[in-house]
């Protein structure tokens, strides 16, 4: 076997596994609220996982948490949009919704992204093909939904799935103009965000019993706090670190791949595991939303020398970070 073969065997293993870890997340929050933790306490017990498994990974680095308040101002902010809020919603939404669906509706994170940079003014590349990837990409998720169909998914679980995508694309807007590394290495940075996720989210504990009249104590099924352990632990925290690397090894061309492969693996682990069934409409509506991000993903050729960095954060969307020479 020649080391080019060899080498594209291995970027395709990496890329496998990040989308099986990525993707696999919103199984194990439907496992978790089929055997008894709320979204809430899934959304806690997930931030403060993800946030110890990059503190470790970050120790073992060497690198240090910002010191300065500005950064962590920031952080909060970015935690808010980027980890607490959609974070809650995936899990309120998969109350009613199939874990698959919620896959999918996830994809539409990037239209949301542009959308955003376009209002903004943060982004003013649009051309004619990516106007017809956005426009293609919001077709297709009005035909998930389907408005004129009586079996339409006009709900409030399906608007939470939604809203969590439409969070991811504010808080990147936000993190993309106002949160840079500012030389704190990135593992410490996301550490920080987690632990930033984690205070927010637990102060809202109390807050959630005092609204429902109930308790907020924690269900110590075993399976579903093995359910939230692969959550935290797998698909949120050594999932950032493993797509870092790949970013570093393979270039931000091949993690992006991963992206399109998500809602094909939680449509599948959903129906395998769970017995979950989406129709054609869904996987039609699917298929047409990922043509379109990967339209509006084309910005024609770039500058000579340079080429734009991406990384993903604990959500695993991608961010621009800045500019790296090309390999």
């Amino acid at each position: 076997m020649t080391s080019s073969a060899s080498s594209g065997y291995r970027t395709g293993a990496r890329i496998g596994v990040l989308a099986l870890l990525w993707g696999s997340g919103f199984l194990w929050i439907k496992i978790a609220l089929n055997h008894g933790l709320g979204p809430l306490q899934i959304t806690v017990v997930r931030c403060l996982l993800g946030a110890a498994v990059l503190l470790l990974l970050a120790r073992a680095a060497g690198q240090r948490l910002p010191q300065d308040a500005r950064t962590w101002r920031r952080l909060v902010i970015a935690a808010l949009f980027c980890n607490a809020v959609p974070f809650a919603l995936f899990s309120l939404g998969e109350q009613t919704v199939d874990s698959g669906l919620a896959g999918v509706l996830n994809a539409t994170t990037p239209l949301w992204a542009l959308l955003i940079g376009l209002w903004l003014g943060t982004d003013r590349g649009l051309t004619g093909r990516r106007l017809s990837g956005l426009l293609l990409g919001f077709a297709g998720t009005l035909l998930i939904f389907a408005p004129w169909h009586h079996e339409g998914l006009l709900g409030w679980g399906p608007l939470a799935l939604l809203g969590a995508a439409a969070s991811y694309a504010v808080a990147f807007a936000y993190m993309g103009r106002r949160l840079t590394n500012g030389g704190t290495g990135q593992l410490a940075l996301s550490a920080a965000q987690l632990v930033a996720a984690s205070g927010l989210t637990t102060s809202a504990l109390p807050v959630a019993g005092a609204m429902t009249d109930a308790p907020q104590a924690f269900d110590f099924s075993p399976t579903a706090l093995l359910a939230v352990l692969v959550l935290g632990v797998f698909s949120t925290g050594f999932t950032f670190h493993l797509n870092y690397r790949l970013i570093a090894e393979e270039g931000a061309t091949s993690a992006a791949t991963v992206g399109y492969l998500l809602p094909v693996v939680s449509v599948a682990l959903g129906a395998l595991v769970l017995d979950e069934t989406i129709g054609w409409r869904v996987i039609a509506g699917m298929a047409i939303v990922l043509a379109g991000v990967g339209m509006t993903r084309h910005r024609g050729p770039i500058a000579t020398g340079v080429r734009a960095g991406t990384d993903r954060g604990p959500s695993g969307h991608a961010r621009v970070t800045g500019v790296m020479p090309r390999r």
